[in-house]
């Protein structure tokens, strides 16, 4: 949140600031318009500031009246009286002293404060539109006139400054397209992710639940549990066939252990700490550390290298309540983690074989167009700069190797070193940051880790740091959405459900039940004495792939008529042979 409000300051006033493009500009627009009608309606309101956003834009605003979802139609009036009169966007420059004179006058404290935040004597800009004046660079669209299709969409609230310290302000969303046919398809849009909203299927379908007495660390039920196994299997599978090894290490470390990583000068208010025995300790947040002792423990020749660990232990980073948000962001979470030690010579060939990896992953899941960026040096780093520029060198390098497109996100690195970080578009076309890769130069030199090199010499490895699911509660709650809870059926927590029409099939589809689950089938038997048009509807309701009804003729037959979730039957056929083409769908991909 603090760099999103300097972001913003950088928005007011600094000309190389790229140029917003043509929807960026529209939506800036919009979101003055909306300010502009809000202190119509409320004149005690005090503005703090409101970007566009990649799907709209917001204003965060501190007023006595608290808003209510009904107060939206009231602001998308007045935005429309203000859109009416064709108001048009002037652009002043003004010193500072005018800027603060002016704001003061009109008892805008937060933009006072703004003003004060910001670095440098250069004259600051204006934008007027009628009577109501914002500080702003700009552009803006030539009049309030340009600003036709619009929808304020919810109210949050937000910490002036990201600071829990401060007040809270009200967050008023909003989004804006040129034309009221992108407007509408993208508000169904808004509906369809409410369906979609995981913690809104996570129930539905009896997945998770969440407590107090836990909080932000999810509950997995049965069903659950099976959906998160299943991912770890998978990604354990590919990880082994990789040349990677599984380890386990400790959940609770005393602090020295992070004092010599750097997480905890770093790091240290996100983590859960304790005192024992007159000693600090840390509940791990993370498992490079760790993995570091494990490599020391050992002596090393350059030619065991690389060595590639996997780890899928529990970690711990305490979040604010303010920003936990379902699985997609706790405090209790394991990661598909994984930790190379290699040769300087071998870091390009392991970045790209990762990289590939990865890829293979998304492709697994159906998450298309993955985009990929390089986050290099950010303004608090350990070690020398010289470092951070082979670091970053060879990354790019690796990714140009094997042919994969990347953008670079200037000072997004980690402190420790620069990383590739992979996005995907989901169902709905929204974008998730998943999988990431770290490159280290920081950690071996702390823990001092050797080989021997070629010459009985000491040499340094070099620690790759690489997830591809990420947390693996978050992917949950993200694959949760992009499926709409349809799990392909090697994932579903219930694969196959037999209805009964009545008891007299019972004996039958007990035989059903009991061939299936021998076979390593998830199914379930409904024997109740309900319509069965009911227990259809609960079982797709469920999302599970297969129904099997079983009636006379099935009976009879000895046959089972798959019914698949999405209502389509198929021609009966034997036990034997929906066996045979199921057993092809539960298996794990490879």
């Amino acid at each position: 949140m603090a760099n999103e409000f300097d972001r913003e300051l950088t928005h007011m006033i600094d000309p190389s600031t790229p140029e917003l493009s043509a929807l960026e500009t529209l939506r800036h627009s919009a979101a003055h318009i909306m300010a502009d009608a809000v202190v119509s309606l409320w004149p005690d309101a005090k503005l703090a500031f409101g970007p566009h956003t990649e799907d709209g834009f917001y204003y965060d605003i501190d007023m006595e009246h608290r808003l209510s979802p009904e107060d939206l139609a009231s602001v998308e009036a007045k935005m429309a009286e203000i859109i009416k009169g064709k108001l048009p966007f002037v652009r002043e420059e003004i010193s500072r002293e005018a800027a603060l004179q002016l704001f003061e006058g009109r008892q805008e404290t937060y933009k006072v404060e703004a003003i004060h935040s910001i670095p440098g004597d250069a004259p600051l800009t204006l934008y007027r539109s009628g009577e109501f004046v914002d500080l702003c660079r700009g552009p803006h669209v030539e009049h309030t006139g340009k600003v036709g299709a619009y929808k304020l969409t919810r109210i949050a609230g937000a910490y002036w400054r990201g600071d829990e310290t401060r007040p809270m302000l009200q967050r008023i969303y909003g989004t804006a397209f040129p034309d009221k046919k992108k407007l509408r398809l993208y508000l169904q849009q808004i509906e369809e992710a409410k369906k979609r909203d995981h913690r809104k299927l996570g129930s539905e379908l009896g997945l998770f639940t969440f407590d107090p007495v836990a909080p932000a660390s999810p509950f997995f039920t049965g069903r659950g549990s099976v959906v998160y196994n299943r991912l770890q299997e998978y990604v354990r599978g590919l990880v082994l066939a990789n040349g990677y090894e599984e380890v386990i290490t400790p959940q609770v470390f005393d602090m020295e252990l992070f004092r010599t990583s750097g997480h905890y000068e770093h790091y240290k208010n996100n983590m859960f700490a304790c005192e024992i025995d007159d000693r600090e300790f840390g509940v791990k947040p993370m498992n490079c550390p760790s993995h570091c002792i494990l490599y020391r423990s050992t002596r090393h020749s350059y030619r065991e290298l690389p060595i590639r660990l996997a780890d899928f232990g529990r970690l711990h980073r305490y979040e604010r309540a303010g920003v936990t948000h379902g699985l997609t962001r706790v405090r209790s979470f394991a990661q598909d983690d994984g930790h190379i030690f290699c040769r300087p010579d071998q870091i390009e060939a392991e970045i790209a074989h990762v990289a590939r990896m990865i890829l293979k992953v998304y492709e697994t899941f159906e998450f298309s167009d993955p985009e990929v960026e390089i986050s290099t040096r950010p303004d608090s780093y350990l070690g020398e700069r010289a470092t951070w520029d082979a670091a970053e060198a060879a990354l790019k390098s690796a990714l140009d190797s094997v042919g994969i497109p990347y953008v670079i996100n200037e000072g997004d690195g980690a402190f420790y070193g620069p990383k590739i970080d992979f996005q995907v578009r989901d169902a709905l076309r929204r974008s998730w940051q998943l999988g990431t890769v770290q490159l280290d130069f920081q950690m071996p030199e702390r823990f001092d880790l050797e080989f021997v090199d070629e010459s009985d010499g000491r040499g340094r490895p070099v620690m790759i740091h690489r997830a591809m699911l990420g947390s693996i509660e978050r992917f949950f709650g993200v694959l949760l959405e992009h499926t709409a809870g349809r799990f392909p059926t090697w994932l579903a927590p219930v694969q196959v459900a037999v209805l009964t029409i009545t008891d007299a099939h019972r004996a039958w589809a007990d035989e059903v039940t009991e061939t299936l689950r021998a076979a390593g089938v998830r199914v379930e038997l409904d024997p109740r004495n309900e319509k069965l048009g009911l227990k259809i509807r609960e079982a797709t309701l469920l999302r599970v792939p297969y129904m099997l009804v079983l009636g006379d003729r099935e009976v009879e037959a000895r046959e089972v008529a798959p019914r698949r979730r999405d209502g389509k039957t198929e021609a009966s056929m034997s036990l034997e042979d929906f066996k045979t083409r199921l057993l092809d769908e539960v298996r794990l991909p490879s």
